[in-house]
């Protein structure tokens, strides 16, 4: 037993089972995570070294080449940069997408493991780390009061911050800005040196003095008691009028060779909320956590905090649920209204309440079916999965149409219910069974597309290919089960209305469908016997639609207008935070010129490469307000600013609006990597380049990675004179860094706290070159000696990073965009650069979003051309034919050139989603030659001539296949508008299927009838000489 049969005879057992389906579905929907973007996993890891005070080239020579050449070896190796810079090594490795990352970081670990000994004994030990895209800030809160920012700060730690650690989904919250109360101890170097003491001698005298230390068990009787030596600081009193021994006999105060006082730390940030300062909360979830659940968690723990603490006041700068709800709300709303748009189209053609019900069904019976599909994957609810729903609902009446309007036609003919909707739902099953794989079928290259790309594309494979699936059961099952209840003979004969209002409309619009069937039927026998002029028409049309390609721009992903975005400020190494503050204060005076602004969170003092905290690196985020609440993008708004901020010298201020893909490749959009052995050339190639391209119209923030090396004193040791004390190159270092940058030696505890007591040389030793030269070194023998007896000093600039890119030394140039779209910027780039003569041995590369576009741009074509060919072998399989199938294809390139000319005219440019939207049109488009087709076969094979047939079979179809078309069309409007959050993923997939499928549509009518025909006369020449010839006898079909 078919379906339709089954489900007409069993209309009870039908509904049933459609109501399981809702109720799981509706249950899923519920317990479906809500994200921006499908999870991802960024196949990252780095490795981490710190060797104090080594050179950038002995660093790359001893570290980082020892680590490059172990790690090179590892699998699913894509690409290993290492950044080897004072200090400090940093290698990063870059691993093929779908690579399990807790396996790669083992294997990381075994090869750094393999060469831990050829690495210097004063490095420290190799540190690997996962780079984990998911777990990042969802909520920065800034926290403000009347008390001191230091006591703000205490508090928030002792009592606010494990309040939010402790719920489900946060992974670590962290503070910035503020004051930490220290204990300071200044030393005055003469004095200490007066006494013969150095600073390692005052830091070990203060260790050795705080302590609480078990000292075992004792017994007293039938007791027995434990033994605690406690001698811990008490006060900063106490810690003033500590005994220091001196080397021969007699004691010193602390207080006579120091100043011993409670402060706070130096500041090495700052957080400023809407220009006041603020103490900053950032919370971070844990990677496997959902971002709305989080952020919801804080926030509603945070209405608890603000009641427990009135005294402070708290203000959300950055939610990221906030654009995820608002997004995803948008497009839900965009889909809904392009669901209503394909019920009205539908109302218009089927003319009563009962038939429009029967189709609508569709809509919400799949999409609910999907819901539930979703959930048993593991799918989550984003912009790309909902967006393929909202893609697809337009197509979901699709089948259903077709299955009505054949019912229609056989109770017209006289059928009962029953017998209209089994013979009518089984006629055109085979048809729109056909059509439905061809669509799916578009989705099963993805096997072949890799990397960034095919996490976006299964996401919206799954979506559309199980609401599609759906919506063939349902037409399949209820349409002809509905049919069959409620169709009554009346509404199929009697289509008029009297009256006026909605009836008169409908009668309006159905006279205006019947003139357009009249003159269609017209039109039939006019290309039938105009063939040839036919053809050419076509060939014509698409040959001027097909120019358009030339003026399609190309970028790798459309951007999302978040209404964020980020002013970074880099000043020279070295500058004091007060300095930078004042280049941040500038740029809150450009921000708050901006009428859109909502909030600004301003941090000075941030993070530098990896785990550098740095004074001269500052970020200012801008928050805007809503969309719908402003006139300019985003984009306009940061042109603004980068004009502005144009005028502010001597630092590098860079203007980013936050990315739309806080899973995928970021940085720079064209970077240019230079690749050679000489670091001095390189410098030289890469300025060159760097003026080049900004020469270029649309570049913006040009700028290398090389930088000059930046002043610093040098201390030179002589390693004969220390070694003649038994003093090595790195006590003389850690002895410095205590002297000038201070040093933790204990802490103090009062009440529930601790705090540190740190020790330094006072301000005449960080002043003065030639006080530097008085810091005691302790020597082995117990004596101090002069730093001046055993190291030089003077001035120099510290020598620049060192970047090396699979094993070869790099210097790379890169640029944003600004109004051009990234293939024609690139583009000119590299005609300009086909002029620059490069050294011998040197050479260039594009990487960054150009990279990243070609790549997907090759993947998806790929993919493209598979979906073809299983196009094809599905439709050779329904008509049983070799040359029918050419025939519906042929509607797939027209469908291409509509596609491209709607980007042109749209202005919109080739991106991985309009690249998507191509690859499912060519599914999408055979639907209607399918059904056509089909038609005519079944007509010839009842004994109607191939003429007739054709003529027959288009007048029969044009209706369904113009409310199919339609339905799609109107379902993706809303879409294609790209109105909203959350709706530049979405628009070039809609602009690009509609520009297609309205071109294809319209040609389909009148070009696939006419080639249908013709290839019907090669085939019969063929078979006529084949026959003739003698390879095949008495065939029916090719």
């Amino acid at each position: 037993m078919n379906l339709p049969s089954m489900s007409v005879k069993r209309p009870v057992t039908t509904l049933m089972f459609m109501l399981i389906a809702v109720l799981i579905g509706t249950v899923s929907l519920f317990r479906l995570p809500v994200d921006l973007y499908p999870e991802l996993e960024v196949p990252v890891a780095i490795v981490s070294v710190d060797y104090k005070g080594v050179a950038p080239q002995e660093m790359e020579t001893l570290v980082t080449k020892p680590l490059e050449q172990s790690l090179a070896t590892v699998r699913d190796l894509k690409n290993i940069s290492s950044y080897s810079r004072e200090g400090n090594s940093i290698i990063v490795v870059e691993f093929e997408y779908g690579t399990d990352m807790d396996f790669a970081a083992l294997e990381m670990r075994e090869k750094v493991d393999m060469v831990k000994g050829a690495l210097p004994d004063d490095a420290s030990a190799p540190l690997v780390l996962k780079i984990d895209p998911n777990a990042m800030p969802v909520i920065q809160i800034g926290a403000s009061s009347s008390m001191e920012t230091g006591e703000l700060k205490t508090l928030v730690e002792d009592d606010i911050l494990s309040r939010f650690e402790r719920l489900e989904g946060v992974a670590s919250v962290s503070v910035s800005g503020g004051e930490e109360t220290e204990v300071k101890i200044e030393l005055d170097p003469e004095k200490l040196s007066g006494y013969g003491l150095s600073i390692s001698d005052i830091r070990n005298s203060l260790r050795a003095e705080n302590l609480n230390l078990p000292g075992g068990n004792v017994n007293n009787g039938d007791k027995e008691f434990l033994v605690r030596t406690t001698a811990e600081f008490k006060s900063v009193d106490e810690i003033r009028e500590l005994p220091i021994s001196l080397r021969g006999n007699g004691v010193v105060r602390l207080s006579d060779i120091a100043s011993v006082k409670l402060g706070y730390k130096e500041q090495t940030s700052l957080s400023r909320l809407n220009g006041k300062n603020s103490i900053g909360i950032a919370i971070t979830k844990q990677s496997v956590a959902n971002t709305v659940t989080v952020a919801k968690n804080v926030l509603e723990e945070l209405s608890s905090v603000r009641q427990d603490h009135p005294e402070i006041e708290f203000v959300v700068g950055s939610d990221q649920s906030e654009f995820i709800n608002k997004s995803i709300d948008n497009v839900t709303s965009n889909a809904v209204a392009g669901g209503l748009l394909a019920v009205v189209v539908l109302f218009l053609f089927l003319r009563n309440i009962r038939s429009t019900f029967i189709v609508g069904i569709a809509i919400p019976i799949s999409i609910i079916t999907t819901f539930a599909l979703m959930y048993f994957n593991g799918l989550t609810i984003n912009l790309i999965s909902l967006g393929g729903l909202a893609l697809g609902i337009g197509m979901l009446v699709d089948n259903s149409i077709v299955v009505l309007e054949n019912v229609y036609r056989f109770r017209e003919e006289g059928y009962s219910k029953q017998e209209a909707a089994v013979a009518g739902a089984k006629e055109v099953a085979m048809a729109i069974s056909a059509s439905t794989l061809t669509t799916v079928a578009v989705f099963l290259p993805i096997v072949f597309v890799q990397g960034f790309t095919a996490i976006i594309f299964k996401q919206l494979s799954f979506t559309v290919v199980f609401s599609l699936l759906s919506s063939l059961a349902v037409a399949l099952t209820v349409v002809p089960m509905l049919a069959s209840q409620v169709l009554e003979v009346g509404e199929v004969k009697q289509r008029r209305h009297k009256g006026v209002g909605i009836g008169k409309f409908l009668d309006m619009f159905s006279n205006f469908i019947d003139a357009v069937d009249s003159k269609y039927s017209k039109l039939l026998h006019f290309v039938l016997s105009h063939r040839k002029t036919t053809v050419l028409t076509a060939i014509g049309i698409f040959v001027a639609s097909m120019i358009s390609v030339a003026f399609v721009g190309g970028e790798f992903f459309p951007k999302e207008d978040q209404g964020q975005f980020t002013v970074t400020i880099e000043t020279p190494f070295g500058t004091s935070l007060e300095d930078s503050d004042a280049y941040v204060q500038r740029i809150e005076e450009i921000v708050e010129e901006i009428p859109e602004k909502d909030k600004v969170f301003s941090s000075v003092g941030s993070t530098e490469g990896f785990s550098l905290t740095a004074t001269n690196s500052s970020t200012v985020n801008v928050m805007l307000v809503n969309q719908k609440d402003r006139k300019r993008s985003t984009e306009q708004i940061v042109e603004e600013v980068r004009k502005k901020a144009q005028d502010i010298a001597g630092a590098k201020i860079t203007v980013t609006e936050a990315s739309s893909m806080g899973m995928g490749p970021t940085g720079s959009a064209i970077e240019i990597e230079i690749r050679g052995d000489d670091i001095d050339i390189l410098k030289g190639i890469g300025a060159d380049i760097e003026e080049i391209i900004k020469n270029v119209p649309g570049t913006a923030e040009v700028s290398s990675n090389t930088k000059e090396g930046d002043p610093e004193v040098r201390v030179s040791v002589d390693r004969n004179r220390a070694s003649y004390y038994g003093i090595t190159a790195s006590e003389v270092a850690s002895a410095l860094e205590a002297s000038v940058e201070g040093v933790k030696a204990t802490t103090l505890k009062t009440g529930s706290d601790e705090i540190d007591v740190n020790v330094s040389m006072n301000d005449r030793v960080k002043n003065s070159v030639e006080n530097m030269k008085q810091i005691l070194i302790s020597s082995n023998s117990g004596t101090s000696v002069a730093l001046g007896q055993i190291a030089e000093i003077g001035y120099g600039n510290s020598p620049t990073q060192i970047t090396r890119i699979n094993q070869t030394r790099t210097v790379s140039v890169g640029s944003q965009l600004s109004g051009r779209d990234l293939k024609s910027v690139t583009d000119e780039i590299e005609a300009k650069l086909k002029g620059y003569q490069l050294p011998a041995g040197y050479s260039y590369e594009f990487k960054g979003q150009q990279q990243d576009m070609m790549e997907a741009f090759s993947s998806l074509f790929l993919a493209l051309v598979l979906s073809i060919v299983i196009i094809y072998m599905i439709l050779a399989s329904q008509f049983e034919s070799l040359i029918h199938p050419l025939t519906v294809m042929l509607s797939v390139p027209f469908a291409l050139s509509g596609g491209f000319m709607a980007l042109f005219l749209t202005g919109r440019a080739l991106s991985v989603p309009a690249f998507i939207g191509v690859i499912m049109l060519a599914g999408i488009v055979v639907n209607n030659a399918i059904v056509m087709v089909d038609f005519i076969n079944q007509l010839r094979s009842r004994g109607m001539e191939r003429n007739e047939a054709v003529v027959k079979a288009g007048f029969t179809r044009f209706r369904p296949i113009l409310m199919t078309t339609l339905t799609t069309l109107l379902g993706l409007l809303p879409l294609a508008l790209g109105i909203g959050e959350g709706a530049a993923t979405q628009a070039p997939m809609a602009t690009v299927v509609i520009g297609g499928l309205s071109l294809s549509t319209l040609l389909t009518l009148a070009f696939i009838p006419v080639v249908y025909t013709i290839f019907d006369d090669w085939t019969v020449k063929i078979r006529s000489f084949a026959e003739k010839v003698g390879i095949i006898r008495d065939r029916k079909g090719v």
